[in-house]
């Protein structure tokens, strides 16, 4: 049965007792899909009890965008995890969407969005930024959400998110002034925004949970693991707090490139977090010109059949913020 493309379907459980409100998503890209599996798992034991939440109340949204979900595709109309916020004048599905999601994710106090990706890699948590009253994302609950990355299961942890967007949309606009004249999305200076990003405007936390390659069957185990980690670390389930990760690899994006053409390419068959040194060819442009990299660092989503104007590969190193 084909998920209803204009309707988005919420599994909501309230406890008798108070405590968090947690937001579970899957398949806000549609061919991501180790949520949706996770939470098919979940939700007979929530409601035959043999999962008991006992404190707060969960939200689980197994198909957040039924359009691309049932087209097996990343995207219906076009990116639902960029430019997130309501809209009086809503352009696409996506923007419909958002006028649904944005005020359910507003109603909550932590997300954990479940996600997958291209090629192959291990899991790994993307967090927000420091606390911090600047401009771009300011924040005041860094210390809540650090601590439940460390107990999701993963070893690896990744910030910068939306300060790397935001150099790239600058880039963007500096390489292409006509695209800023056009109304394109991709030039405004929150396209950056997503799920998360909208969570921390409205006084959440939130975490992105990247579960590993979209058809590795092991990725749904680590999207159902991550959502029962989340109720003990929160005390929603009768269950002990999962330990910390002992001594997980901390890493901050850096830098997003755009694919322009067609004609560019890989240099070869990356993974995320494939290791890369000074000068390293990443990828030549249509035109020949090579793509290296400028430090010692990491290579992070690349994606061969990027479309043109759209994200073709991240670049990371280290990180020096503490996860204490």
């Amino acid at each position: 049965m084909h998920p209803i493309p204009h309707l988005l379907r919420v599994h909501q459980f309230h406890a008798l007792e108070p405590g968090p409100r947690l937001i579970v998503l899957g398949s806000v890209h549609g061919n991501e899909t180790c949520g949706t599996h996770a939470m098919a798992r979940l939700l007979p034991q929530l409601d035959d009890g043999s999962l008991a939440l006992v404190r707060g109340m969960l939200t689980l949204v197994p198909i957040t965008n039924a359009l691309a979900h049932q087209n097996g595709l990343r995207v219906g109309d076009r990116n639902l995890n960029r430019n997130l916020y309501p809209t009086t004048s809503p352009r696409d599905h996506e923007d419909r969407l958002g006028n649904v999601l944005c005020p359910l994710l507003a109603a909550h106090g932590v997300l954990l969005d479940l996600h997958s990706f291209h090629t192959g890699g291990e899991p790994f948590a993307m967090i927000g930024p420091p606390d911090n009253t600047g401009p771009l994302e300011p924040f005041a609950r860094a210390r809540e959400e650090q601590a439940l990355a460390l107990r999701l299961g993963v070893n690896r942890i990744v910030e910068g998110w939306l300060d790397t967007y935001a150099r790239g949309v600058a880039r963007r606009v500096a390489d292409s002034p006509a695209l800023a004249q056009d109304g394109s999305r991709s030039t405004d200076p929150r396209y950056g925004v997503g799920t998360t990003e909208y969570m921390r405007t409205q006084g959440g936390c939130a975490i992105t949970l990247e579960c590993g390659q979209h058809d590795d069957l092991a990725s749904r185990d680590v999207a159902y693991r991550a959502i029962l980690q989340t109720l003990a670390h929160l005390k929603m389930i009768d269950a002990p707090d999962p330990a910390p990760v002992a001594a997980p690899e901390f890493l901050r994006l850096t830098e997003v490139v755009d694919r322009a053409a067609p004609g560019d390419t890989l240099a070869r068959a990356w993974a995320s977090y494939d290791p890369l040194r000074v000068g390293d060819i990443i990828g030549h442009r249509a035109n020949g010109t090579p793509l290296v990299a400028p430090a010692d660092g990491y290579i992070v989503f690349p994606n061969p059949k990027a479309r043109p104007g759209d994200e073709w590969y991240y670049l990371a190193q280290r990180s020096t913020r503490s996860l204490g």
